[in-house]
């Protein structure tokens, strides 16, 4: 996905959220680093920011200055998750976001399927649960966590530092039924430039999503119960059409 919009499409503002369009193409700007209002209530602490840096005495904490661009949900502790009020099926995703040392966060696609983000800086053998893993998800049958995918290699930066995932997703496939015919897939995560995922399946929802079923669309899901986590530079594309 490219890191800039095309100058080329007609913008239109709608509920404070950047709609373009081009071709059969959508892209939905989620966050403007200025306010909460594309995100279903409640948000807890999460608030617009200028910037984020590491706190030098206490390098899990964030110090932060006012202004705007950034959403960060806490400097020293966490709040609620952040979920979207639109609902997207196959979508592509560019986010950019920043963890102060040994924090932990994730970008769940339509609420469900979590690419992990985590402060995974100096790991030599990634797991699932490092930053660009796709989690795992808990089997009832089995009672433990199953289907955790590491990434290829690790491409984490150092805390503290921004970071992107540029994800490209394709939604689970129902029959008129309502049955399941396809399950989700990961067609591409791409973490700091570094493709870590191709054609990935995700069974069904991995361990924490915001929802235990599947469906055609969903929210993205912010993780911000976990720990400091800022975000800025996030849109996600959609196609008319399968």
């Amino acid at each position: 996905m490219p890191a800039s919009r095309p100058a080329s499409v007609l913008a239109l503002l709608l509920a404070s959220v950047v709609l373009c369009v081009a071709a059969d193409r959508e892209e939905l700007t989620l966050i403007n680093g200025r306010e909460l209002t594309v995100w279903r209530a409640p948000h807890g602490t999460w608030a617009a920011v200028g910037a984020v840096a590491l706190n030098p005495s206490a390098p899990r904490d964030f110090n932060s200055t006012p202004g705007e661009g950034v959403l960060l949900n806490s400097a020293t502790s966490r709040t609620n998750n952040l979920i979207t009020e639109a609902e997207f099926g196959d979508a592509e995703v560019h986010v950019e976001f920043c963890v102060p040392r040994g924090s932990n966060s994730g970008v769940f696609m339509m609420g469900r399927y979590e690419v992990q983000i985590f402060d995974s800086w100096g790991v030599k053998e990634p797991q699932y649960t490092d930053c660009g893993g796709i989690y795992a998800r808990w089997s009832k049958e089995e009672k433990r966590k199953v289907e955790g995918h590491p990434p290829r290699i690790n491409a984490s930066k150092q805390p503290g530092e921004w970071q992107s995932f540029d994800i490209v997703f394709r939604a689970p496939r129902f029959d008129a039924s309502g049955s399941k015919i396809e399950n989700a897939r990961f067609v591409k995560v791409v973490h700091n430039g570094v493709i870590v995922h191709e054609n990935v399946e995700v069974t069904g929802p991995t361990n924490a999503s915001a929802f235990a079923d599947e469906k055609p669309t969903g929210p993205l899901m912010l993780q911000g119960d976990h720990g400091p986590v800022a975000f800025r530079n996030l849109w996600v594309t959609v196609a008319h059409g399968d």
